[in-house]
């Protein structure tokens, strides 16, 4: 066990270390997720009113009304491939994210076991006659540490999944419209 409390403490101390790291890490992600978002939905919104000042300069300039007619139906399609492009940009980073958040949470999962495991050697490695019951005690600690960690690793690939498929729903609505 423990020689001393400051080591019981240390212990401690890098296992809550490492779970901060790990929903840094996590949260840095998702920050620079939502800023290539911003900045694809911030091009594509350029780019779509650059698109419809255009036209509307070409309608003005028309001479007949079936002149206008053929600008505005010409700027159906590519409005419309824009739109594809674009859900599939936005799907590629979502998809980019996902995959970062599952391989980041499975790194950190995994050292955390390592960690988890080191740990409870060291508890019971000099264990003394009868503190039996404080090795359990520091055991189930370590352990609700732990579940702690995994609790919010899979707190977080479940807010990953929902937003995934509002995205998708979304995406389907658009295509539909």
């Amino acid at each position: 066990m423990f020689q001393n409390p400051e080591q019981f403490a240390n212990a401690t101390k890098t296992l809550f270390e490492f779970q901060l790291e790990t929903f840094n890490t996590l949260t840095n992600r998702a920050m620079q997720g939502v800023e290539q978002a911003v900045a694809l939905n911030i091009a594509t919104a350029r780019k779509a009113l650059d698109d419809q000042i255009d036209a509307g300069r070409k309608v003005n300039a028309s001479v007949t009304p079936q002149e206008a007619m053929d600008v505005i139906n010409a700027r159906l399609q590519p409005g419309m491939a824009a739109t594809n492009a674009y859900n599939q940009q936005l799907g590629a980073l979502l998809s980019e994210m996902s995959n970062d958040f599952h391989k980041a949470a499975d790194a950190h999962l995994a050292e955390a076991k390592s960690n988890l495991s080191a740990l409870i050697y060291d508890v019971t490695k000099n264990v003394r006659p009868g503190s039996d019951n404080a090795v359990e005690i520091v055991k189930n600690a370590i352990e609700n540490a732990f579940k702690g960690y995994e609790q919010v690793t899979q707190a977080t690939r479940d807010a990953v999944k929902a937003f995934e498929q509002q995205v998708e729903k979304a995406n389907a609505s658009g295509k539909k419209g």
